[in-house]
């Protein structure tokens, strides 16, 4: 290039690229560490000499930012010692001098430049800093990066400019690559800054700080530096502080001086070096650093091209409440892509489920819910944690047990919420009120507001787990819950076996045409609307069964695993209810009926089935299906017709007189009949001439 065609050396910028991450942990630091500390804070940025055409010039900052100790080089990838700025109004954030401070951070590269601390770490030629207001509420994030550099009187004048295949051949190319993979081999990372020296058709490279040894009294120099710019004709940003140490440093020895804007891409497979530009100087200006005097320059533009901040708002994705429920949901909207397209999530996540019971049961169940997505989650027990319970127990551990305990509803409650804070969590100290458990006079009036409660929480929820220690707390809640059409769930344990059954779901609302034309296609199968409650097999009215128990019989004794798989399957048994297009009406499956088990699934999930029955000692699992009994004291018509009829009045006559319900629904009649058969059958036998002796018997 001619004298007369010289032109000034332009540098492209450095932009800021800020990864969400970056400010999730900055307001992490925030609350727990910085709080209303506003002086500058270590972070660390990095840029890149590998980008394609058409990227700005950038410093990337992103969550590990903060962990300045913590050394991982990443290949093509440059660190930059930076430093933050927090403060802790809006108007300390638009008061600040921002001029003091780029001028601060420019003359500590001036001040590195001077001791020599660049030659040993030329990182520090590319310093950066933030300033930054957060507003925590709203997640609104005011920032400013500044890029600092010294502005000199002195101009670098370009002599000429090529792209490094017009400057060099072939085997310099090469060699070239070699010298600095050579450095990266010793260094550990790839270099930023590096000399190089021709001989021959080949390169000869060294690091900043054996300058001396390596140039001696050289009068021509050529250095190099992993230039992030993509653009073919500007050189990036790090240059401008790497010649101020040159010009300040080496200059009065220099006559000209070459430097290599080394760009290392990969593209298709193949690495190349083309894009690097080669800028010669023939004249090196000569500069005096005082920092008094420092000009400073380096503040970014925002995103109208003008000198000034730039905000953020992260109110959406910042919240970790937010970015937890982002994440447990990501297995669930997976299970969409491919495997279960037709899935509907929310209406899982929009079921509100009432947990009756907090123990075993009650914890994995509240377990399994919240992997599927349930978002309410309510705890109903009147116990409190003990010593045993933490490792069966999953949602407890052994500070729930000491002073006493804390009431299981309680810490079930508040451990899904540790687990998960975006769980709507609630819990309830409540006894159910039980058949065969008289009412006595001075305690009616408690009685009857638990009662008016249980009404009000299942009245609330969609779905209600029954995961009672005894069998006649199960049967107010069946009660209720069948008088208000909600879906019931029951779940049981023996020692090695368990049974999870759907109670029978009897609906008020006329069946509309399409489903009895799915349900009378269906004919072979009962009908959601057929089949039985948990009391539908007992022909006796559920009593008093806590008195003259052992400990083992007080106790649910079963092997370890059973109350997890039982729990599993109980939540897994509502998920395919609420998936069916039935719901709760949908006909039940049974291992008998195997030409439909095979056929093609009317859910997403498979089957459902009315009961499951599993016997772990063999491993085996049956699905049987009962019809509703009419004389069932838990769901015949007499009873929720007598229970909507007279309210408390009936339930306090279950609770107190033992064969009222049996009395009322036909069971006594039934107990009566059958033992009249009995006799009868036995009169028919002395007809026949039996010899029975007083000696025999």
């Amino acid at each position: 290039m001619a004298a007369k065609d010289a032109k000034l050396l332009q540098y492209l910028p450095f932009a800021s690229a800020v990864d969400i991450g970056f400010w999730h942990k900055l307001t992490k630091n925030k609350l727990e560490h910085y709080k209303l500390d506003d002086s500058a804070q270590k972070i660390t940025g990095s840029f890149v000499n590998n980008d394609p055409n058409g990227l700005p010039c950038r410093i990337n900052v992103d969550f590990t930012a903060f962990d300045v100790e913590k050394v991982s080089h990443v290949p093509r990838s440059f660190k930059c010692p930076g430093s933050i700025f927090i403060k802790n109004t809006t108007e300390e954030f638009k008061n600040c001098d921002k001029k003091l401070l780029v001028k601060d951070a420019a003359n500590k590269i001036v001040s590195d430049i001077k001791s020599g601390a660049v030659e040993k770490n030329p990182e520090l030629l590319n310093r950066f800093l933030v300033l930054t207001f957060a507003d925590l509420k709203k997640y609104h994030f005011y920032y400013w990066f500044a890029f600092p550099a010294v502005s000199l009187k002195e101009n670098f004048v370009v002599a000429s400019q090529k792209t490094i295949t017009e400057a060099c051949n072939k085997e310099e190319l090469a060699s070239l690559q070699t010298c600095y993979d050579s450095l990266n081999q010793i260094l550990g990372h790839d270099p930023s800054v590096f000399l190089l020296k021709k001989s021959s058709n080949a390169f000869l490279s060294a690091q900043l700080h054996e300058w001396d040894s390596f140039y001696q009294n050289d009068s021509e120099v050529t250095i190099g530096f992993s230039d992030p710019s993509t653009l073919s004709e500007h050189p990036g940003w790090p240059l401008r502080n790497l010649l101020t140490y040159v010009a300040y440093k080496r200059g009065k020895n220099i006559k000209k001086l070459t430097v290599i804007c080394y760009r290392d891409r990969i593209r298709d497979g193949r690495r190349e070096i083309e894009h690097s530009l080669v800028i010669e100087f023939n004249e090196i200006p000569q500069i005096d650093l005082n920092e008094d005097e420092t000009v400073a320059i380096g503040w970014e533009k925002n995103q109208r091209d003008k000198m000034g901040p730039r905000m953020v708002n992260l109110s959406s994705t910042m919240d970790p409440v937010k970015l937890a429920e982002s994440a447990v949901d990501l297995n669930l909207k997976l299970m969409r892509w491919r495997l279960v397209p037709d899935l509907n999530l929310e209406k899982i996540s929009a079921t509100k489920c009432l947990l009756l019971g907090s123990g075993t049961l009650g914890c994995n169940v509240a377990r399994s819910l919240l992997g599927w997505g349930v978002r309410t989650i309510t705890f109903v027990d009147n116990s409190k944690v003990s010593y045993s319970n933490p490792v069966r127990q999953t949602l407890f551990a052994f500070e729930d047990c000491l002073n006493g305990g804390k009431p299981k509803a309680q810490a079930a409650a508040d451990s899904l919420k540790r687990i998960f804070p975006g769980v709507n969590s609630s819990a309830y100290e409540l006894s159910i009120p039980m058949p065969g458990h008289s009412v006595v006079e001075k305690d009616e009036e408690r009685i009857k507001r638990d009662v008016e409660l249980l009404e009000k929480l299942i009245e609330e929820h969609d779905a209600i787990f029954l995961l009672m220690d005894t069998r006649e707390s199960r049967w107010l809640p069946t009660v209720i819950a069948n008088s208000k059409e909600k879906i019931l769930i029951n779940a049981a344990l023996g020692f090695d076996t368990f049974m999870i059954m759907r109670h029978g779901f009897r609906t008020k609302t006329k069946p509309t045409e399409s489903s009895n034309e799915t349900l009378s296609s269906k004919s072979v199968r009962m009908c959601g609307s057929q089949l039985g409650c948990y009391f539908c097999n007992d022909v006796v009215a559920p009593g008093n069964s806590m008195l003259d128990r052992t400990l083992d019989q007080q106790c649910t004794v079963s092997r370890p695993g059973v109350s997890m798989m039982a729990s599993a399957l109980a939540v897994e048994l509502l998920v395919s209810i609420l998936q069916h297009p039935l719901g709760p009406l949908a006909p039940a499956e049974t291992s008998a009926n195997e030409n439909h088990l095979t056929a093609e699934f009317e859910t997403p999930l498979g089957i459902i089935p009315h009961q499951l029955r599993c016997f772990l000692s063999r491993y085996h699992t049956v699905l049987p299906a009962t019809l509703a009994f009419d004389k069932c004291t838990g769901c015949s018509p007499l009873v929720i017709e007598a229970y909507e009829r007279e309210g408390f009045k009936f339930l306090k006559q279950a609770f107190n007189i033992p064969k009222y319900i049996e009395d009322m629904t036909g069971l006594t009649e039934l107990h009566n009949s059958i033992v009249d058969a009995d006799v009868e059958e036995l009169s028919d036998s002395d007809d026949d001439n039996v010899d029975v002796t007083t000696d025999d018997v």
